[in-house]
């Protein structure tokens, strides 16, 4: 029992009136995984075949096959033949299997050697079809918190996460013998997701703790959607390669919370972080002094008790912003005086006598600081100060109206940027 290539992308049409049966799937969405295929001539008024026997296929039928599919003739339970190319096929009881692989790998011709069915017809055939596309929006929600050790605060955090996921059959005949369940005649992914899903929370319990040891701040992982997909590959895909002939295509966080102890980690590092600026700091102190004299000065006891309060306020203030500012305030000098000297050292050049200089004019032999050289770019894209470009070797183009005086330097003027000669 096997399948001959009738026609390929001419699926319908006029020849339909000139075969047995006509087989098609049956309602067939973008999450199905599996389908039954149909007799399409069963409610066709124009078709003359209304004495067909259920689960017989007659010899001659034909089989629309569609792009993403994959259908299987099966025999009694066992696969004895399929096809993922799209294109119209017939039936012959007498014809050797065909196994037309479509774009799948070459190795699934193994697989139907373990599930495939040896001997003559029986009186049972039938003919499904397995989804090749991939099956998106999978809805995963991890329902306890997931603990994450995050370097960057130094602490171990919990989180949870949603999403959703998507899966690709790579080995029809290994998903249909191994995943889909017996006698089913139709099969969607939310009807097998409950064990997928799982496995798929395992995994990626897995795959986010390596995101940890990796290094990934907890704060990104919702924008990792690309290298969560990744780790889930190494974590899971093997396996249900193996045994289902399926795979993680993608995977998309949509939120991300935390459980009330780790929201307060981070606050409280967050606001070390900023606080570690005395800029922001001494604005912190300052508005928190202000804020302690007004609580003083509407003290209810009366009005010398206002003063009285205020007073006091005042004078423990002072003294406790006299000393923060202070500390703020030689922090800042630090900061600057660090700017200063960087800004320095970037500024610094070397004159012909030896001597460095941060000036314009050189300390040690008064000689100007040369002029900074021009860039140009080159025909590799990269852009370059010498004669030649490093990336590639080519000469640094000299303009029609240029000329290059003695000292090297490349001019378009009449005199010298670098040494002041005339230009000759």
């Amino acid at each position: 029992m096997g399948l001959i290539k009738a026609a390929v992308g001419a699926i319908g049409g006029s020849l339909a009136d000139s075969w047995l049966d006509v087989i098609e799937p049956d309602n067939f969405t973008s999450t199905t995984v599996m389908t039954k295929g149909v007799l399409k001539s069963a409610n066709d008024k124009r078709s003359s075949n209304k004495k067909g026997t259920q689960d017989i296929i007659s010899n001659g039928s034909k089989i629309h096959v569609y792009p993403n599919q994959m259908m299987l003739l099966v025999d009694s339970g066992r696969i004895v033949d399929y096809t993922a190319e799209e294109g119209v096929y017939e039936v012959y009881m007498s014809s050797a299997p065909s196994l037309f692989n479509g774009e799948l790998k070459a190795s699934i011709k193994e697989t139907f050697e373990r599930f495939k069915f040896g001997g003559t017809p029986s009186s049972a055939q039938k003919v499904y079809y397995i989804n090749l596309a991939e099956i998106k929006g999978i809805k995963f929600g991890t329902k306890n918190p997931i603990n994450y050790f995050d370097n960057f605060y130094n602490a171990e955090l919990f989180m949870r996460c949603h999403g959703n996921y998507s899966v690709k059959i790579t080995d029809p005949l290994k998903f249909f013998a191994e995943a889909v369940p017996q006698g089913s005649e139709r099969v969607d992914m939310e009807d097998i997701n409950e064990q997928f899903l799982s496995e798929f929370l395992t995994a990626l319990q897995t795959s986010i703790g390596q995101m940890s040891v990796d290094g990934q701040r907890i704060s990104h992982i919702q924008s990792k959607g690309t290298e969560l997909a990744k780790y889930m590959e190494n974590a899971l895909d093997a396996d249900w390669n193996e045994r289902r002939g399926m795979e993680i295509q993608s995977v998309g966080i949509l939120s991300i919370s935390y459980d009330d102890e780790s929201k307060q980690l981070i606050n409280m590092r967050n606001q070390g972080a900023m606080l570690s600026d005395p800029s922001v700091r001494e604005g912190y102190v300052q508005g928190a002094v202000a804020r302690g004299l007004e609580a003083a000065g509407s003290n209810t006891a009366g009005a010398s008790q206002a003063f009285m309060a205020m007073g006091m306020g005042m004078n423990g203030a002072g003294n406790f912003m006299g000393a923060a500012s202070a500390s703020n305030q030689a922090q800042m000098q630090q900061q600057q005086q660090m700017q200063q000297m960087q800004q320095a050292q970037a500024n610094a050049w070397k004159c012909a006598c030896g001597n460095s200089n941060t000036g314009k004019f050189c300390s040690n032999c008064g000689s100007a600081m040369p002029a900074p050289a021009q860039g140009w770019t080159c025909e590799c894209g990269s852009t370059n100060t010498g004669k030649f470009c490093p990336m590639c070797g080519k000469a640094m183009p000299v303009a029609s109206s240029s000329w290059t005086c003695s000292c090297g330097a490349v001019n378009t003027t009449n005199f010298c940027s670098n040494c002041g000669s005339k230009k000759a």
